[in-house]
């Protein structure tokens, strides 16, 4: 199981927390488009890094078109030597619409014909082929070669795509190389409606597990104090009420009898309550979407959750101690 951690904030800091990422053990880094660009620092961090795996988990695909997509994707592959992953993902229709003011019709289509058209990009760029791809969404027939990159030396870089609904799962088992796991999830979820629905379409189109890459950011409650531990735990238990409140992701719930919370924690939002929402969920509900215990126990209790089918996991937990965050990679290495 390959573990990553987590980069982004301040540009001026970024070198620095790339090359100290990568001498703790780390197998990758990921950025996430929140409140900063999620490309910058993986510029930054290519340059100043020689093994660490790049990702991006995610960046919003519909917030641009499949050509500068495939340019970025192209651009950070060649700078970093072939280490790059784009990880994309879809956003919800009132940022897309109102936020970047881009068109919405529908994530599971929309996202399925961007990766193909990226990839018909890249065919032209890579193996010379003509340019042709004409979807009901994105139309791509003109290059030139005065547009097509001239370091081609490693290739377009991995795709992979978050996905929740079985309908966003199909489209990253038909496209992608990849499907990164929502972290609002649970390893009962995952082994009864997403693992079961990725078989289903990559047997499909000829393929298996075997192929495809599944990594999962998931919530951890650990620490190397008490006062850390506490910490933690408040603040998983608002990620989850926020995710919760998501009427996209309550199958994730009913999975486990907790459906109508999810209206509940909706309302909430609209009331402002932001800080209430934690306050419902249960030790009951945290032990199953985090895994929570001391810093020496979190490898093995990973890897007996979800080793059997997540091939890489983010280890979002601040360690300052940095001989104990050697040790836990080194548990999940072993």
């Amino acid at each position: 199981m390959k573990v990553d951690a987590a980069i982004g904030g301040d540009l001026k800091t970024i070198s620095s927390m790339a090359r100290d990422i990568e001498s703790l053990g780390y197998d990758g880094l990921m950025t996430a488009e929140l409140a900063n660009d999620p490309f910058f620092p993986l510029v930054l961090s290519a340059d100043n890094t020689e093994k660490l795996e790049l990702r991006t988990a995610i960046a919003v695909a519909f917030a641009r078109n499949p050509m500068n997509m495939a340019s970025i994707g192209h651009d950070l592959n060649s700078l970093s030597r072939g280490r790059m992953t784009l990880g994309l993902g879809s956003q919800i229709k009132p940022h897309i619409e109102n936020r970047f003011n881009m068109p919405w019709h529908g994530p599971a289509k929309q996202i399925k014909e961007f990766v193909q058209a990226m990839r018909a990009i890249w065919a032209s760029w890579y193996d010379g082929e003509t340019l042709k791809y004409e979807g009901e969404i994105y139309r791509h027939t003109l290059m030139t070669p005065m547009f097509t990159p001239q370091d081609r030396e490693y290739g377009p870089p991995k795709v992979v795509v978050a996905g929740v609904g079985p309908k966003m799962i199909q489209s990253a088992a038909e496209v992608a190389d990849g499907l990164i796991v929502h972290s609002f999830n649970t390893a009962t979820y995952l082994k009864e409606t997403i693992i079961p629905a990725l078989h289903t379409t990559l047997e499909t189109n000829g393929k298996s597990l075997d192929d495809f890459e599944i990594s999962y950011p998931m919530f951890f409650v650990t620490g190397e104090t008490e006062e850390e531990f506490e910490k933690q735990k408040a603040d998983v238990r608002h990620r989850i009420a926020f995710y919760g409140s998501t009427p996209a992701y309550r199958g994730v719930l009913e999975a486990h009898g907790w459906g109508d919370l999810q209206p509940v924690l909706n309302r909430m939002t609209k009331e402002g309550k932001w800080e209430e929402m934690g306050e419902l969920i249960t030790d009951e509900i945290l032990n199953e979407f985090a895994v929570v215990g001391e810093l020496d126990e979190i490898a093995g209790k990973t890897k007996e959750r979800v080793g059997d089918f997540v091939d890489r996991i983010t280890f979002m937990v601040p360690v300052k101690n940095s001989s104990a965050t050697v040790k836990v990679l080194a548990a999940f290495a072993d």
